[in-house]
């Protein structure tokens, strides 16, 4: 079935970002992009460049996303099951437009350890396939940013079925929290550290982790919690955003992780 979601809409200790060739690189890319494109940088909180200037962050368009799938082990024939999609308003989960699905993945499913409960073959056999709930998924992700807790693992899974989306680039909650000081990164546990049990009770009461439409609500509240968390002072621009945060799309080379989306972010700005 296809259900449309309405609803109404200190600080863990942080330590030093991560360090290393990867981080040393982003860095030393946003420096030259201030020399190349006379896009003047700043360092963040953690001590990382960012180019400055652009739009603060919660004037982008973002959607949360989040997929079940039938696992792993089946590689390229992996099926979806369960789609959530959750776009933030001014920087927080704008219920009132979310949207989640079960997919008809279109052969039966062998029971699984992993598959969260409620995914059966007997519920999955009368949900719409994929196929059909496709223009919705495009008005919800095309020219958007894509955020999600490992975004790239739900996003090649998605690309891989539905080829012709076109989002604006990828944003990964768990990336963010890396940057900081959280003994665990498990989105139920990052949940909890933010206090945000009781939202998401509200917002998902319903649902349960690991199914879609928790996980995506879930990282719509995470994200600005983080942000809040690494920027007290006041929001990050966009672009700052996204160079903690963002991830290369796979159809991109990835030769150095979140680089085209950084490309990206500087045309926008020229």
């Amino acid at each position: 079935m296809i259900t449309k979601v309405i609803g109404s809409s200190p600080a863990v200790a942080a330590g030093t970002a991560p360090t290393g060739l990867v981080h040393r690189r982003w860095a030393a890319y946003a420096a030259s992009i201030g020399k190349r494109r006379g896009t003047p940088t700043a360092r963040t909180k953690y001590g990382r460049l960012a180019p400055v200037g652009s739009p603060p962050w919660h004037a982008a368009d973002i959607v949360a996303l989040d997929l079940e799938g039938s696992g792993a082990q089946d590689h390229d024939a992996e099926a979806i099951l369960e789609v959530a999609a959750v776009p933030l308003l001014r920087g927080q989960p704008d219920l009132d437009r979310a949207f989640t699905s079960l997919i008809n993945p279109g052969r039966p499913i062998p029971p699984r350890a992993w598959l969260a409960p409620g995914l059966t073959d007997e519920v999955l056999a009368t949900a719409p396939t994929l196929d059909s709930i496709a223009p919705t998924l495009g008005e919800l992700i095309d020219g958007k940013w894509v955020v999600g807790h490992n975004v790239l693992v739900d996003w090649r899974l998605l690309s891989r079925h539905l080829p012709g989306l076109r989002p604006a680039g990828l944003l990964d909650t768990l990336r963010l929290a890396r940057t900081m000081a959280f003994p665990d990164r498990k989105l139920l546990t990052l949940v909890d550290s933010l206090r945000l049990r009781e939202a998401m009770h509200a917002a998902a009461g319903r649902s349960q982790p690991h199914r879609a439409y928790w996980d995506s609500v879930a990282a719509a509240y995470v994200l600005p919690k983080l942000i809040y968390r690494l920027w007290p002072k006041r929001p990050p621009t966009f672009a700052s955003l996204a160079l903690m945060a963002g991830v290369a799309l796979p159809t991109e080379p990835m030769e150095q992780p979140g680089l085209s989306s950084h490309r990206l972010i500087c045309q926008q700005l020229n």
